[in-house]
């Protein structure tokens, strides 16, 4: 069964490798990655399934037998199977709407494969139990990334990506930094071996300064303050599918490192790692909802509201309690859905309108009600309004602060929520509410309903997730308890 877990990074690498053969056949490209999709995604469950109903809910590989800490290991546990669960669903539903919405010119440079290297890149970071091994998975996935989010080559691309590019450079060499300093402190790279060898040596300044360069790096790549600037108009310029994989998937992949490290690794001083850890949840909320507020154009208000949520995810960790880490686990799930889903939602209504701009849209909720409605259930989920995902998440994680007496961070968490609601309100009364621009014969049904078919099943995720709070609040508490006990990991990983 260990076997299995090589699946989720070796078939989306393959099936990249594949469709390079087959750049300029743009239909036999669409069947095999559809497919192929739906494959991994059928894979990712069978995987959670496994872990679940395994002895320990922990499942490693030592690749090539050779053992831990020596080898290269993949560790599958419930928090990283969940991770891989939800960016095989992300991956499907954007992979369906960007048949919907890419240009062929966009298809034939290599879209799909390194659309499926992303895939690889984020899979392995979720399932390496190494950090050189993450830096890898890393450098793979952003390698993919710096092609999709130019991909199209538009002046306004290729200026704001650049951005991105230098801000992922400069971390990933902070990054081997880092790796060299841990690695000269401990011995080690294996993260068992790492969480054993750091709770032993008692090293705490040099630990503390470690720590907070592996912050710094994780931080950029999931655009925690102040290093999010890179983010709301990198994430404008590309088409809608891929802005929709990266502001649903990519920022967790960051946050999902911070909270690895830091529930595993760096858990030696905890009043001033994560006292940091909070503070900075404080300012990434309310900076990226203050960005929010001010925009006027859909998808740079949703971007926005990535840096702003992140915050959420944050805050679970540094207040550092099971039922804080348990929010931050729900908050991530329902996060990668809702923002997905509401960055296919602008792309939808841009396919309709020609633009983003609010002001020059209006009454789409009477020339398209369906878009309208199901474009309202997301936006109150993303502002945490109940019964639907985005309320109980946010519950869980201030009733949690208020337990820890960090009142300061839930009266920021309150406001931050309140004005979310403002900003998605301000879409809807804009591009939906308002007199209709567009005459009801030039309204397409069938390519609307070809546009709303991708985005459907997110929507029933997110009221599904607040309708199940229950037994996934329950997933939650146990994914929250296994990291927070990390003698499991330890024992799964090194047999001791």
């Amino acid at each position: 069964m260990s076997n299995f877990l090589t699946l989720p990074i070796l078939l989306p690498m393959f099936i990249g490798t594949i469709l390079i053969f087959l750049a300029k056949k743009h239909r036999i490209q669409r069947i095999i990655a559809g497919v192929s999709s739906l494959v991994l995604l059928g894979i990712a469950l069978y995987l959670a399934y496994a872990v679940y109903q395994s002895p320990d809910q922990i499942i490693s590989l030592e690749v090539g037998d050779w053992p831990a800490p020596f080898g290269i290991v993949l560790v599958a546990d419930m928090f990283a199977t969940m991770m891989v669960i939800l960016s095989s669903i992300v991956g499907a539903v954007c992979l369906f709407f960007a048949f919907k919405t890419i240009h062929s010119d966009r298809e034939k440079f290599y879209f799909y494969p390194f659309y499926f290297y992303l895939l690889t890149g984020v899979n392995g970071a979720f399932l390496t139990g190494d950090l050189f091994n993450l830096f890898v998975f890393f450098e793979v996935m952003l390698i993919s990334s710096y092609v999709l989010i130019v991909h199209g080559g538009t002046g306004y691309q290729l200026r704001e990506s650049f951005k991105y590019v230098v801000m992922n450079m400069v971390a990933s060499a902070f990054f081997l930094v880092a790796l060299a300093y841990l690695y000269a402190t401990t011995g080690t790279l294996n993260m068992a071996h790492l969480g054993e060898r750091v709770a032993a040596l008692g090293q705490e300044g040099i630990l503390n300064g470690i720590a907070i360069i592996f912050l710094f790096v994780f931080g950029a790549k999931g655009a925690l303050f102040p290093l999010y600037f890179w983010l709301p108009k990198s994430y404008y310029g590309p088409p809608a599918a891929i802005s929709a994989l990266f502001g649903g998937l990519l920022t967790k992949v960051g946050i999902y490192a911070i909270i690895r490290t830091f529930t595993l690794i760096f858990v030696h001083n905890p009043s001033f790692t994560h006292t940091i850890i909070l503070f900075l949840a404080a300012a990434t909320m309310f900076f990226g909802v203050l960005g929010a507020v001010s925009q006027f154009d859909f998808k740079r208000i949703l971007s926005y509201h990535i840096i702003s949520q992140v915050g959420y995810m944050v805050m679970g960790l540094g207040v550092f309690s099971p039922l804080a880490i348990a929010g931050a686990i729900y908050y991530i799930a329902h996060h990668i859905i809702v923002k997905s889903a509401l960055f296919l939602f602008a792309g939808a209504t841009e396919k309709i309108t020609g633009t983003t701009d609010l002001k020059k849209m209006g009454g789409l909720l009477k020339t398209h009600p369906w878009l309208g409605w199901l474009f309202f259930i997301s936006a109150m989920s993303l502002a945490g309004i109940p019964p639907l995902s985005g309320f109980f998440s946010k519950f869980a994680l201030i009733l949690a602060a208020i337990r820890e007496q960090d009142y300061f961070i839930v009266a920021v968490a309150l406001v931050v929520g309140v004005l979310t609601l403002f900003s998605m309100m301000k879409i809807f009364m804009y591009a939906f509410w308002r007199e209709p621009i567009i005459k009801e014969e030039d309204i397409d049904k069938k390519e609307m309903f070809g546009l709303l078919r991708p985005i459907i099943p997110l929507v029933v995720l997110t009221i599904g997730l607040g309708i199940l709070a229950e037994p996934i609040f329950t997933y939650s508490l146990g994914v929250a308890d296994q990291i927070l006990d990390p003698a499991n990991y330890i024992q799964a990983v090194l047999g001791k």
